[in-house]
């Protein structure tokens, strides 16, 4: 049985105070009526970790942070260490977000040094992957995400795969309104999970979380969470909004 998560990714995305009144809003909505056995996490940006920490201290929301570095300590200005992150109260990190990969310049073996680095560190890690809308015209969407996933796994133990979380984040549906039919992303994640398969065997495949992201909202929660290989989803804009966040936590409601 894979438990379902619910993730926010708040990117790039608030001040101080807009934080604060975030957190508490969904703190606030998720007590009022708890989520049945849905696992919640929130991602703010890195001032705000600490904020939303002390916020959301004694609830049964999660903390995550959007990027790490693969070393422990050093010259790397305007870096994050994974211990660094542990501190500041996180469980979880996300890692290879497309915008990091397509903005950033982020390759694929910077991607599988920092799943390793969060593994160490006793993180979980949610490894993004997903292919472009030129990719995905030109028949190119499993090439794409299996190099992504391989690149990612590599030299990582079968026994730890588990312990991260995939996420299959179509780049042309992030920030765009469109969204992958729930066919869509069930194909994908199948195929991701018999990927998944060859890279650590079928006993890691079937326990390792596989999320949808890209333009995931309350009315379309529902039916992708429907689809037997997705086990929850990784929200950009709409977790930005605590009563929509909520309702897509909700949304065996």
């Amino acid at each position: 049985m894979r438990p379902p998560l619910i993730a926010g990714n708040w990117k790039m995305n608030g001040t101080a105070s807009e934080s604060d009144a975030l957190a508490r809003g969904i703190r606030r909505g998720l007590e009022e009526r708890p989520p049945d056995g849905v696992e919640v996490l929130v991602c703010p940006h890195y001032l705000a970790l600490e904020r939303v920490r002390a916020i959301l201290d004694g609830s049964t929301v999660r903390l995550g942070a959007q990027d790490l570095h693969w070393e422990s300590k050093g010259a790397f200005t305007g870096e994050i260490s994974p211990a660094m992150l542990r501190e500041a109260g996180c469980t979880h990190v996300i890692v290879g977000h497309s915008e990091r990969r397509h903005i950033m310049g982020e390759s694929n073996e910077q991607v599988n040094r920092k799943l390793k680095a969060a593994l160490a560190q006793g993180l979980t890690p949610i490894v993004c992957v997903g292919e472009l809308l030129e990719e995905r015209t030109a028949g190119d969407t499993r090439q794409v995400v299996e190099r992504q996933a391989q690149k990612a796994f590599e030299g990582i133990p079968a026994t730890d795969v588990p312990r991260a979380v995939l996420a299959y984040e179509p780049v042309w549906a992030i920030g765009t309104g469109r969204t992958a039919s729930p066919a869509q992303a069930e194909e994908v994640h199948r195929f991701l999970r018999n990927t998944m398969t060859r890279i650590a065997g079928p006993e890691a495949a079937e326990r390792i979380r596989i999320l949808y992201g890209g333009s995931v909202k309350a009315e379309n929660i529902k039916e992708l969470m429907e689809q037997p290989d997705v086990d929850g989803a990784l929200v950009g804009g709409a977790s930005l909004d605590a009563a929509s966040f909520v309702k897509i936590a909700r949304y065996k409601e």
